[in-house]
């Protein structure tokens, strides 16, 4: 088995299959929202995927788990496409995701460029956290994500150093 730079394994993804009764229905948000967290490529209803490594394994058996304990049905499985082409296209799935979130997030950094210190400064922690959260779930980094980096390197620039530093820069 062919190993990728990130210890994931070429070509293979760990799927969520998963059914959850109708009602009540916040199960069912819930399990969607911690999907969408992930980052996940949806396969079909019920059929979620990610690429394989232990971090992607162990997020869906967490699923699987909560979908069981709210009265559904699930499992965690292991597979490759059959061909390049189907696997090209769940990554392009999960790229075009993470291209939109990366472009809303640069036209965010650079609306908060104009603002106020202290707004800005907020903006500034907000965006931060934000750009976490997209690269934990950015397996196939679009070039979006360059200009969402520079966006924020622009917005940190635009901050002054925060006194303790200027303090200890002057002479």
């Amino acid at each position: 088995m062919l190993v990728g730079g990130d210890g994931s394994a070429a070509g293979q993804w760990v799927l969520l299959s998963y059914r959850l009764p109708r009602e009540p229905s916040t199960p069912r948000i819930t399990l969607w929202r911690k999907l969408k967290k992930l980052g996940v490529a949806q396969l079909a209803d019920g059929v979620a995927a990610l690429p394989a490594d232990a971090r992607t394994r162990e997020q869906l058996e967490w699923l699987a788990d909560e979908v069981i304990e709210a009265g559904g049905q699930a499992g965690v499985w292991l597979a490759r496409p059959s061909t390049a082409a189907q696997e090209r296209e769940l990554a392009t799935q999960i790229a075009d995701a993470r291209a939109m979130e990366y472009a809303e997030f640069a036209s965010a950094a650079a609306a908060a460029l104009p603002l106020g210190e202290s707004a800005r400064a907020a903006a500034l922690r907000r965006l931060r956290g934000q750009w976490r959260q997209i690269t934990r779930r950015d397996f196939f980094p679009p070039p979006e994500r360059e200009r969402a980096r520079t966006a924020l390197q622009r917005l940190t620039a635009a901050q002054p150093a925060p006194d303790h530093q200027q303090r200890q820069a002057s002479p």
